[in-house]
């Protein structure tokens, strides 16, 4: 019995060894992994937003005085020039109230022409002595009034004459008609809408703008502005205008962005495509599956160069969304960090590379 027991103790210590070789001979799990190479932002992320082609200059082309429109000469989609006729009021009431100024003023110029000549008796007779310098003083006095009735008398004449005027209604510049408000036969009041002109003294791009990327985007920032239905078509501007106030509804900007070029294909109305580019964060941009956690904390899996081994790093993150994050600190340009098979690894495991994003 007792050779019996040495010599399984020693099969057993055979075996023993064999696999300790056995074990000491196998190699290191490699886990394949995608990975990137970080570097410094040098510029933003690429934004996109949807707008529309309006013109620079709308006005809204209305009568000075009140009456019946006659005539409205021109419909929507017609092109006018600087001082083409528009539309046209009655004018018979500014023509008889024009009539009746220079009635008065003709009766005003009589009276003058009257007290003139007995202003000049006066003085004749004063001089002579068969005079008084009471009654001088009264037809100097009558003289005086005359001569401003005969002014407030052409003022008013003047005034019915741009009443008249008034009556016709003409383009102040050249452009489009895009809208119309009244109709002829209709009564309107001064100021009311007849017509609404686009000037073609150039074109914007307006956007609805959310409030996150006003700090986010320079203000002398290059926009590039192509066509909706047809990219080929495009051109640039920049911010020319930006809305103080929030739109109480969407909570948005309105931005107003200035065409260096106006491609005639644009036409009013037509939806675009703004395209810039936001200032850059200042920190290192990786795709979002990157991110793993540590402690709590953020943290990416760093490749060691030479032994090809990972390491978990701790980060500080400057943004995150569901497709980017940027590292503001933790992690230095030219470092290389798994992207994808995070949850699978472990401190000091080796890897290989699958993919290396550029």
């Amino acid at each position: 019995m007792p050779r019996i027991w040495i010599i399984a103790a020693a099969l057993t210590a055979v075996a023993l060894t064999g696999c300790k070789k056995e074990v000491a001979s196998a190699p290191a799990e490699v886990r394949p992994v995608r990975t990137t190479v970080a570097a410094v932002q040098a510029q933003g992320e690429s934004v996109s937003l949807t707008g529309h082609i309006r013109a620079r200059t709308e006005e809204n082309l209305a009568f000075r005085i009140d009456g019946r429109m006659i005539a409205r000469r021109v419909d929507v989609g017609a092109v006018v020039k600087l001082g083409d006729p528009i539309a046209e009021l009655d004018p018979l009431p500014q023509q008889d109230a024009l009539r009746a100024a220079q009635a008065k003023l003709t009766a005003a110029q009589a009276t003058l022409h009257e007290a003139g000549n007995n202003l000049e008796r006066q003085r004749t007779l004063v001089g002579q002595g068969w005079s008084t310098k009471v009654q001088y003083d009264a037809a100097e006095r009558a003289f005086r009034a005359a001569a401003a009735d005969v002014d407030a008398s052409a003022a008013l004449v003047h005034t019915a004459e741009d009443q008249l005027g008034y009556t016709k209604l003409r383009a102040d510049a050249s452009g489009a008609v895009i809208a119309t408000g009244a109709e002829a036969g209709e009564v309107v009041r001064a100021g009311q809408s007849i017509v609404t002109v686009a000037h073609d003294d150039g074109a914007d791009a307006i956007f609805d703008a959310p409030p996150a990327l006003f700090n986010r985007v320079a203000a002398n920032a290059l926009i590039n502005i192509a066509l909706s239905d047809d990219p080929s078509v495009h051109t640039t501007g920049y911010v020319r205008e930006t809305a103080p106030q929030a739109d109480p509804v969407t909570r948005s900007y309105q931005v107003k962005v200035g065409l260096t070029e106006w491609p005639p294909a644009m036409r009013l109305g037509a939806t675009v495509t703004g395209t810039t580019r936001m200032l850059a964060a200042g920190g290192i941009e990786l795709p979002a599956t990157a991110l793993t956690m540590t402690q709590n904390k953020p943290a990416v899996w760093v490749v060691d160069p030479k032994t090809q081994e990972v390491s978990l790093r701790p980060v500080e993150l400057a943004r995150q969304d569901s497709m980017l994050l940027v590292v503001s600190n933790g992690l230095q340009g030219g470092e290389t960090v798994v992207t994808a098979g995070v949850h699978a690894l472990r401190p000091r495991q080796k890897v290989a590379f699958m993919e290396t994003a550029p």
